[in-house]
């Protein structure tokens, strides 16, 4: 009887895994990506904040340097103490939080280093390794996939 159980167990734990997507689980989104906008190949980490929210965190940048050779900072940046910060220190998106009724992420905004804006963001994975990243201001919206690497 015992092994019966242990089997059934077993079973439903292995029935019930087949249907998770990568969006099934707030962490899911804890990696890092490569990314590329407007020309610019980057990567970011995406921790998991001890409150329980997600950052983005640019940590390279395929072309760090201007024209001169000096390294590219966040010359836009509306807060003028962060103007200093190297493009491959940029925080892009801070406080995302996972909502699991719509199994996606959201309720934050994220920060377009190439404006200087913040705008609402939001993610969900297209598939387990493509997260597809929005930026939304007052009904328009850009789309960016970022494309899980390894660390």
């Amino acid at each position: 009887m015992k092994q019966i159980i242990l089997t059934l167990c077993a079973v439903v734990c292995t029935l019930t895994s087949f249907g998770q997507t990568p969006n099934a689980h707030g962490d899911n989104i804890v990696g890092v990506y490569m990314t590329q906008y407007n020309g610019d190949k980057g990567k970011v980490r995406v921790p998991r904040n001890a409150d329980g929210t997600y950052n983005a965190r640019t940590i390279w940048a395929e072309n760090p340097y201007d024209k001169k050779g000096n390294r590219r900072k966040d010359v836009k940046n509306p807060d003028k103490a962060l103007r200093g910060e190297y493009i491959d220190n940029i925080l892009l998106i801070e406080n995302l939080r996972y909502l699991p009724n719509e199994q996606k992420w959201g309720e934050a905004k994220i920060y377009d280093p190439n404006t200087g804006m913040k705008v609402n963001a939001s993610a969900e994975f297209e598939s387990a390794e493509c997260l597809k990243v929005r930026g939304t201001f007052m009904g328009f919206g850009v789309t960016l996939r970022w494309v899980r690497v390894e660390e």
